[in-house]
């Protein structure tokens, strides 16, 4: 059983050695722990801090791609060494290493296919509030759309086993952490989650979050991609619906004032009637057509799984 701990990273020369040093080395039920370091282009002497420090596997893309598409190719390369298990988590020194036995035991167990860990951002007094509740909110909306209970979105100190991993078609551009839960969610994977502690950064700045509006604007838009993936037919019917419902509205009370004998001057709602309609309809029409792409996706897949 190889666990391979990931590390995505972007100029943390400062406090990936800290990281690094602090994962266990020898966990009950594992024959193996490697770390795996990809560094998104950094610029300073990440990579060379990170071999020293004792990664097993240190690698660089070519040019900065972002954390998104930096922990779909993390993923794809932890299984590609031979992964059983992985643990992602930051090169901040934000997280307890020490608590990857505590996020594995789960998956060790049988019972969960992926772990997410709780980093209790209520609790935290030190973090910012527009942070805090961002956080709060953003994991309510999600956990209602991926159909889980996770409490914590946003926690980058996840387990997968890597059969989930491999299940995993990352889209985003900015952050994973939401677009993997309603993957999950919707991919029917086992998901469970853990309490675990979650630091004050004491060295340098977020490189993800270095505008919280920003982030927020941008975390949205995964979340409206993911949900369109695969819900659309369920939010365009019911925003067809909700059309067709006003339109025929609007067309009874044109008609309650034809037969008073009035319908000359309400001719505009008998209009907005039909265009109301008409958009509902063609939003329905399109939710099912969404519905159809989304079906070949999920063929091609399992048909990508079974290879």
């Amino acid at each position: 059983m190889k666990l391979i701990v990931t590390i995505p990273a972007y100029n943390e020369e400062k406090t990936i050695a800290d990281v690094i040093r602090s994962i266990p080395r020898h966990l009950d039920r594992i024959d193996s722990v490697e770390v795996l370091v990809l560094s998104d282009g950094s610029t300073d002497s990440t990579m060379e801090v990170a071999r020293n420090a004792g990664a097993e596997h240190v690698l660089n893309n070519k040019r900065n791609i972002g954390l998104a598409k930096t922990f779909a190719r993390i993923l794809d390369e932890a299984v590609a060494r031979g992964a059983d298990i992985i643990v992602n988590t930051d090169a901040d020194n934000q997280y307890d290493q020490n608590e990857i036995p505590l996020l594995i035991e789960p998956i060790l167990n049988g019972t969960a296919d992926m772990v997410n860990g709780d980093r209790q951002v209520k609790k935290l007094d030190w973090m910012k509030s527009s942070k805090k509740y961002g956080n709060m909110v953003g994991s309510a909306f999600v956990r209602k759309i991926s159909g889980t209970k996770l409490n914590d979105a946003s926690s980058g100190f996840r387990a997968f086993t890597k059969e989930s991993a491999q299940k995993f078609i990352l889209l985003a551009e900015h952050t994973y952490t939401h677009e993997t839960i309603i993957q999950a969610g919707n991919k029917n994977l086992a998901i469970t989650e853990v309490p675990i502690t979650f630091k004050q950064r004491t060295v340098g700045e977020s490189k993800l979050i270095t505008n919280v509006g920003v982030h927020i604007q941008k975390s949205l838009m995964t979340i409206f991609r993911s949900v369109m993936m695969y819900k659309a037919f369920r939010v365009l019917a019911w925003i067809g619906a909700l059309l067709i419902m006003l339109g025929l509205v609007l067309g009874a009370r044109f008609v309650f004032y034809f037969s008073q004998g009035l319908g000359v001057g309400h001719i505009q709602s008998l209009i907005l009637a039909a265009i109301l309609i008409i958009t509902g309809v063609n939003t329905v029409f399109l939710g099912v057509i969404a519905d159809l792409i989304s079906h070949n996706r999920k063929i091609l897949e399992r048909m990508y799984e079974k290879r």
